[in-house]
């Protein structure tokens, strides 16, 4: 596993405790998943 991939995982596991919590887990799964790309988009471009 690549680490920009562990990153998109954690952001979705982060993200639907956080969609947990106010009753809607997809829309938080959602959310992550689009930070999550955000993210490693950020950090794959730095390392070129």
């Amino acid at each position: 596993m690549k680490k920009e991939d562990s990153i998109i995982y954690a952001c979705v596991v982060i993200g639907a405790g956080i969609g947990l919590v106010f009753g809607r887990a997809i829309i938080g799964v959602l959310i992550g998943l689009g930070i999550g790309y955000i993210i490693k988009t950020i950090i794959s471009h730095d390392g070129k």
